[in-house]
């Protein structure tokens, strides 16, 4: 655990790097669909991509409330480039900490850590979305090797990733047994037969490569599966929990730089003789928008602070993700209504992050998926 000293620290080199190395870019980048991997590692060197990581292979430890901070600093200068960082902190590295090999730690873990590798995670594809267990891209078994083929759908870093996490079936195509026939292989991305579709033209995070993958006999050895085989289900489920309360501070930093936005806009702007701040239906939506941030901020490291102690917080990381996703969206729309018609123009800060916020309420389970999750758990309290 970090003194309240090292936290500070941390979160002052996230800011401070977000600040000069990634706002004023971001808009470019946004326009252009421009991944810049070279700022991801930069990100690296500094310890961003080992964030989540253990110190004894390279890590830099860190307790989920400091790395949640550390995720907003960078959402709020642009939430494409936390994505990225995002996934790769918290689902392949969380697969590979928790049942990883000491030897698929070293070659795989160590480097990630240390920003060697990017890697990513390939679950959905296009008729496995929210219903994710009944995926069909397949792995059969050929003597000691494995042999994927299939093809998934909106991976994150499909495309820029070194190694890729990447779900698929092991059961017979005639024995389908659910979420207990899929096992998760890692997958370098120079592997033959890998190969990422073109990336998909999105509304927002578009600095992020989002793409789909086409598996074309990619022949693997025994030890690229993660953990037992029939596992991988559960396996990314544990992911996602660490890949919400993600979800859920990118989500707060895009709110957070939509408020700090507005705030400053509506001191300058001036309708019939005065600062639009000084008008009371402006100064409750400002209430408004920033008290939604602080209790999404305050859900998010209260569930931070469950999951570091032990307990388990799969309902409460589908609240972070419900409440600090549509909170972003709520708070992206009214910034943009408080800047009126430039609020609608790409010359000003907050239509990008309007887009932006959109998806949090989508990928790594939908607005109503998360209400399911947490309406079983109730249910079954």
């Amino acid at each position: 655990m970090l003194t309240a000293t090292e936290q500070r620290e941390v979160v002052e080199l996230a800011r401070e790097f977000a600040k000069e190395k990634i706002e004023p870019f971001a808009a470019e980048w946004d326009r252009t669909s421009h991944f810049p991997r070279e700022v991801i590692d930069e990100l690296g060197k500094l310890g961003f991509l080992g964030m989540t990581t253990p110190e004894e292979y390279d890590g830099m430890g860190l307790d989920t409330v400091t790395y949640l901070l550390a995720l907003e600093e960078i959402s709020a200068a642009d939430a494409a480039i936390a994505v990225s960082i995002g996934i790769h902190n918290a689902i392949p590295t969380t697969m590979l900490v928790r049942h990883g090999t000491p030897a698929q730690k070293e070659r795989w873990l160590r480097p990630m850590a240390r920003g060697e590798l990017l890697a990513g995670f390939a679950l959905s594809e296009a008729e496995a979305g929210s219903d994710a267990a009944s995926l069909r891209a397949q792995a059969t078994r050929d003597g000691k090797e494995w042999v994927l083929n299939g093809a998934k759908a909106w991976a994150t870093n499909a495309g820029t990733a070194d190694l890729m996490m990447i779900m698929v079936r092991t059961d017979q195509p005639n024995a389908r047994r659910g979420p207990k026939g899929i096992s998760t292989f890692v997958v370098p991305t120079d592997t033959k037969g890998y190969k990422a579709a073109k990336p998909e033209d999105k509304m927002g995070l578009r600095a992020s490569n989002t793409a789909g993958i086409e598996l074309n006999d990619v022949r693997l050895p025994a030890d690229h599966m993660l953990g037992d085989e029939g596992m991988g289900f559960v396996y990314a489920m544990e992911g996602l929990d660490a890949g919400r309360l993600g979800i859920g501070a990118q989500a707060v930093g895009i709110a957070r730089r939509a408020l700090e936005h507005s705030i400053s806009y509506c001191a300058e702007r001036k309708q019939f003789g005065k600062a639009i701040q000084d008008f009371q239906a402006v100064q409750f939506k400002l209430a408004d928008m920033a008290t939604r941030i602080e209790a999404a901020r305050a859900l998010s490291h209260r569930v931070a602070g469950r999951k570091d102690a032990g307990e388990d917080v799969t309902m409460f990381t589908s609240m972070v993700k419900l409440f600090a996703s549509e909170t972003a969206m709520w708070v992206t729309t009214q910034a943009i209504q408080l800047f009126g018609g430039y609020g609608y123009m790409r010359d000003f800060p907050v239509e990008k992050l309007f887009r932006d916020a959109k998806v949090t309420e989508i990928y790594e389970g939908t607005s109503e998926i998360q209400r399911v999750v947490i309406a079983r758990a109730l249910r079954h309290s």
